[in-house]
């Protein structure tokens, strides 16, 4: 990977780490286009059961390199007006979609498109350092990196308008009262924490996980009797796998179940 990027595989899990910190890891193009190469990457690697996305230094990630976006808008460039449907919907795409647990290790402040690319993760653990900025109507811009489907799911309308209008920040402490964090820890406990429930998820079931994500995904916007419709196709593919049967097997004889991911 690029040295904008780190990747790192151990144990059946893949750490991604944003890696311009004097940036606070803002997306450059070369940024941009590493880490969606990376989300490809781990999503087809059979051996990655789980993955957790966290920033290198201070910040997590703030977002769209403004310096680079304001050069090429003055050079009359057309990557600046592009960049949301060549990367960031590809890769909000990929984490939202990746069949396999995704834990967003937020180590600082994730702002604009690097606080959507937080919200499309399954998991958010964030340092008690960490902070969330929609900062997108403060540059004259509307939502992007799927922050208009995620945040309402997360928060509900009424904080996601408050928060995206506004353009204010929210510390780690208001982000786990309104839901949109899992847990807040101490600054040197974040990765240990993400790593610890990242080896847990990686051990358990990752087809069924899968399966799990692709279930609520599709409900988000179908009926009822359509929810139920790929509940039972998708429950007929994971009732075939070598996990359910031998799960099943181990919970008669009072065993731990080991799981395949298959």
């Amino acid at each position: 990977m690029s040295d904008v990027l780190l990747l790192d595989r151990a144990d059946g899990v893949a750490t991604i780490t944003l890696n311009r910190p004097d940036s606070m890891n803002s997306l450059s193009v070369e940024l941009k286009e590493a880490l969606g190469t990376a989300i490809d990457e781990v999503s087809r690697d059979d051996s990655v059961r789980a993955v957790v996305l966290t920033g290198a230094g201070r910040g997590f990630c703030v977002g769209q390199d403004l310096r680079e976006h304001a050069a090429l808008l003055q050079a009359n460039d057309p990557a600046p007006l592009n960049t949301v449907t060549e990367h960031y919907n590809p890769i909000v795409m990929g984490l939202a979609t990746m069949p396999k647990p995704v834990i967003a290790a937020v180590n600082g402040m994730a702002a604009g498109a690097g606080a959507g690319i937080a919200f499309a993760c399954d998991f958010r653990i964030a340092s008690q350092k960490a902070g969330f900025l929609l900062a997108f109507a403060n540059v004259g811009l509307t939502l992007d990196s799927g922050a208009s489907w995620t945040l309402p799911r997360l928060i509900g309308y009424a904080r996601a308008m408050a928060l995206s209008l506004l353009a204010e920040p929210v510390t780690a402490d208001a982000a786990l009262d309104m839901g949109l964090v899992n847990a807040v820890v101490e600054p040197d406990h974040l990765l240990p924490v993400a790593h610890e429930l990242a080896a847990r998820l990686a051990a358990g079931p990752t087809a069924a996980y899968a399966a799990i994500k692709e279930s609520i995904s599709y409900a988000a916007d179908a009926t009822l009797a359509q929810a139920l419709a790929k509940e039972a196709e998708l429950q007929s593919a994971m009732g075939a796998t070598d996990d359910h049967r031998t799960s099943t097997a181990a919970f008669v004889a009072k065993q731990k179940p080991e799981f395949l991911g298959h």
